[in-house]
Order: C-alpha cells, then sequence, then structure tokens
C-alpha cells in the first residue's frame, strides 16, 4: 500500500517517544494473532491512545477515527499516511461500515474505539454498537485491550514524571452466534458482552460503566 513507507516510520519513531517519555509496558502481546482479519476494540483515554495501540501490537493495523480529525489538512494526512479512516459517530456511516468491511476481508486489522469519545474521568463509558454491527457482519475474532495511565499525559508537566503506561491485550474471541436478523435487544446484549471483555483488563477503578456486579 502507498502508506505502508509512512507508517512503518511513524511506529518506530511513536516507539521511540513512549520509550523515552513514558513507562511503557505491554501485557499479553502473545494473544495477538500473527495475520488474518482482527477486530481491535480498547478503551479510550487520550489521543495518544491510536498510536500506542498501533506500537503496541506488533503488526499492521488500520483505525477507523472520527470525522473530525481529518478537518485538519496537516492532521488529515498524518491519519490518512498511517491507514486511518473516518466515521461520522451517532449515525449510521455505512460508507464506513463497508470500508471495515473491505480491511477485514484483506485480512488485515482493524482498531476501534467504541466508546467513541475520550474518557474524562478514565472510566468505561457506555459504548456505540457500530463495532458490534461490524464484528457480526465480518465474523472476525475480536481482539480485546485495555489501557491504563494515557489519561495523566496532561499538560507539561507530564514530560518530567514519565508516567507508567500499560496497554493489557486479552485473548481473540467471537461474539455469541445470532439466528436470524440482529434486533435491537441483541445488538445492546453483544456491546456490553464485547466491552465487559475489555472492562476484564481493567482495573476496578477504569471499569465504569462495565463493572460487574460483586454479590
Amino acid at each position: 500500500m502507498s502508506w505502508f513507507w509512512f507508517y512503518s516510520i511513524a511506529k518506530v519513531l511513536i516507539a521511540v517517544l513512549l520509550n523515552l517519555l513514558t513507562r511503557w509496558q505491554i501485557r499479553g502481546k502473545e494473544n495477538v494473532p500473527n495475520r488474518g482479519p482482527l477486530l481491535v476494540v480498547a478503551n479510550h483515554l487520550n489521543l495518544a491512545d491510536p498510536p500506542l495501540v498501533g506500537a503496541s501490537l506488533g503488526r499492521k493495523a488500520i483505525f477507523m477515527a472520527k470525522h473530525e480529525l481529518f478537518h485538519s489538512r496537516l492532521l488529515s494526512y498524518f491519519m490518512l499516511g498511517c491507514g486511518a479512516f473516518p466515521v461520522h459517530r451517532g449515525r449510521l456511516d455505512r460508507r464506513a461500515l463497508r470500508r471495515a468491511d473491505r480491511v477485514l476481508a484483506k485480512g488485515l486489522a482493524l482498531v476501534m474505539f467504541p466508546e467513541g469519545r475520550r474518557s474524562r474521568n478514565a472510566q468505561l463509558l457506555p459504548a456505540f454498537s457500530g463495532a458490534t454491527v461490524i464484528a457480526v457482519r465480518s465474523g472476525a475474532p475480536i481482539l480485546p485491550v485495555g489501557i491504563t495511565g494515557t489519561e495523566k499525559i496532561r499538560g507539561i508537566a507530564w514530560l518530567w514524571r514519565r508516567p507508567e503506561i500499560t496497554v493489557n491485550i486479552g485473548r481473540p474471541f467471537h461474539l455469541p452466534p445470532i439466528n436470524g436478523k440482529l434486533s435491537k435487544a441483541e445488538l445492546t446484549e453483544l456491546t456490553n458482552f464485547m466491552m465487559e471483555h475489555v472492562a476484564e483488563l481493567l482495573p476496578v477503578e477504569y471499569q465504569g460503566n462495565y463493572t460487574k456486579q460483586r454479590v
């Protein structure tokens, strides 16, 4: 692909910066399949999360990113150069869905942040159903990822603190099979099922809306 050289250089630079400016650790990297379609779903705390996940996976990944990030010409060039594509939040974006289908059909990894926005308090927010729809349409395995520490990247002072950032990668899984047309209730149930896998990779104080009820 035309953006391969850009992606490769950016990935190396991001890894260097992460090692210099943070205490970056990756857990569960052995859970990442080396090849084949893969839908990666992660929680979202900071603008640094997409490049962080990309550098942590160990394989080439495509990102679905909110449409607003492509309004800036410079940022748009960077995003497109890294293989990202836009999605309109809050409505059914059929063009983005078709693009996601093509990415997975080619056996690539697609990264999504189902919450659709950054969490201001570091806790999981209610997720949109887009990632669930893509998982059902494609049948691709889902790789859950839990991110902690990037919420500390604020202002300038963090540069001297070298915050501890952890990318916790779980085991791939598939959504339970659905017979017939997917109902709204089933879509909600599957989305919750998916996000609970992400929550399990996070400390309790990060789990937010997906904290398991304790008896």
